[in-house]
């Protein structure tokens, strides 16, 4: 995994992504549409939330279901890969918020 060409270095890139952890987090207790989604994801931009879906359907921890009805319905779920994937994101989640107020928050850039 410390090696630079660790095949894996590309999955925790991407389950340590901050948008990718909380929509993993989001999507835990069901389908969701992408409207409703980017209103649980607070302050994620439309062009984010589009890029980080495509990455989790890409590395297949998500599925996306398009309805074909009008107008048109897409729906995102958690995959079995992305429900195994959501056990230890979920319990990163608890101790961060266990541990909040024993931790010092990093600086935000300027």
């Amino acid at each position: 995994m410390y090696e630079a060409q660790c095949p894996c270095r590309a999955m925790l890139d991407l389950l340590a992504n901050k948008w990718s952890a909380l929509a993993i987090g989001a999507l835990e207790d069901g389908p969701l549409r992408f409207g409703a989604l980017q209103r649980r994801l607070q302050g994620i931009s439309p062009k984010v939330l589009t890029q980080t879906l495509r990455r989790l359907e890409d590395a297949g921890l998500i599925e996306r279901t398009v309805y074909p009805a009008v107008p048109l319905h897409v729906e995102y779920e958690l995959s079995p890969l992305g429900h195994s994937a959501s056990v230890p994101l979920r319990n990163l989640r608890l101790w961060v918020e266990d541990n909040l107020d024993l931790t010092t928050a990093p600086a935000k850039p300027m």
